[in-house]
């Protein structure tokens, strides 16, 4: 399977759509845009009706959900074309290297973010995937999310299987000892009350490092960093393992809120649809030419997935 290729893998940055055109194609086995035939693209778009029929029998529902949902929740879209902190791209941020240069930035950015994650609310799409899981689990069905996000909206949402596969803002990691915790102060220490502010005029707080965040396990007193996958970093293989896992047993697979431009997850539903599973996709953008989706529906997430998710009367008891 695709995963198995990239247990060796590193994350890799957003990419080029023709690019990752030709990366979506030569491992998910897509055919050429320009050999689908348009009768078949027309036949393959389905009301919610079909849709809610395919989903009310599906007994293994895998969810894979980006930025979209929780932009929803009033979070930034950093990965977008104007996403920007100051006059940082996430790219210029999110790096080992960037963190190795100036800790004190990094720590300002992930502080902000940090912060905004804290006061957000689980958007509607949030809580509809949370109520379909705990629905599914009463009748012997399963959920699983499958995110991007590394907020925890999912979770406070009240869904309960959740792999994270690009980390979590809340956990930190000890660059000394290897450590890893979970940390909800706000503010996370004392040095970065205040900082973080995202206008561009704003100047660096210029933190000394002794004054970051440090690891309290046995006097370790080591820098802790944001416990994120990185760009360039290798993602969690036990995670991936875990989603390989849900992708191979899932009959019904839902992409909701991402634009799939980041590797790996812009693979999983061709990996989905290739084994002939219907892949139903809830983003605010058009269907794109390249898309493996059975169904496509356009909107806000927190429009069109509670709708879709809803307790129908062809649902299994």
């Amino acid at each position: 399977m695709i995963i198995r290729q990239l247990l060796r893998g590193v994350f890799l940055p957003p990419v080029e759509f023709g690019s990752r055109s030709a990366v979506l194609r030569a491992l998910s086995g897509m055919p050429h845009p320009k050999s689908v035939n348009s009768n078949t693209a027309i036949a393959g778009v389905a009301d919610m009706t079909e849709f809610r029929e395919v989903f009310s029998k599906a007994k293994h529902v895998a969810i894979i959900t980006g930025a979209g949902v929780s932009a929803e929740s009033g979070l930034p879209t950093f990965r977008a074309a104007s996403g920007h902190w100051r006059k940082w791209k996430t790219q210029d941020l999110a790096t080992a290297q960037a963190f190795s240069r100036n800790p004190s930035r990094v720590w300002e950015f992930y502080h902000y973010w940090r912060e905004l994650a804290i006061r957000a609310e689980p958007s509607a799409a949030h809580r509809a995937i949370a109520e379909c899981e705990a629905r599914l689990s009463k009748q012997g069905r399963s959920v699983v999310i499958i995110t991007q996000n590394t907020d925890e909206l999912h979770r406070r949402a009240g869904s309960r299987h959740v792999l994270e596969i690009h980390g979590n803002l809340f956990r930190t990691r000890c660059l000394n000892c290897g450590d890893v915790e979970t940390n909800h102060q706000s503010p996370i220490c004392t040095a970065l009350k205040g900082k973080g502010d995202p206008d561009p005029s704003c100047s660096d707080a210029n933190i000394p490092v002794e004054d970051l965040p440090r690891c309290n396990q046995g006097g370790c007193d080591g820098l802790l960093r944001p416990d994120v996958i990185w760009f360039g970093e290798t993602l969690d293989s036990h995670v991936l393992t875990k989603v390989e896992k849900v992708l191979d047993a899932c009959d019904l697979c839902l992409l909701v809120g991402t634009a799939s431009v980041v590797f790996p997850a812009a693979l999983f539903a061709p990996q989905v649809a290739a084994r002939g599973v219907p892949v139903a996709e809830f983003n605010i953008r058009p269907r794109a030419a390249t898309s493996s989706s059975t169904y496509h529906f356009q909107g806000p997430c927190a429009t069109t997935l509670p709708n879709a998710l809803a307790r129908h009367e062809t649902e299994e008891i």
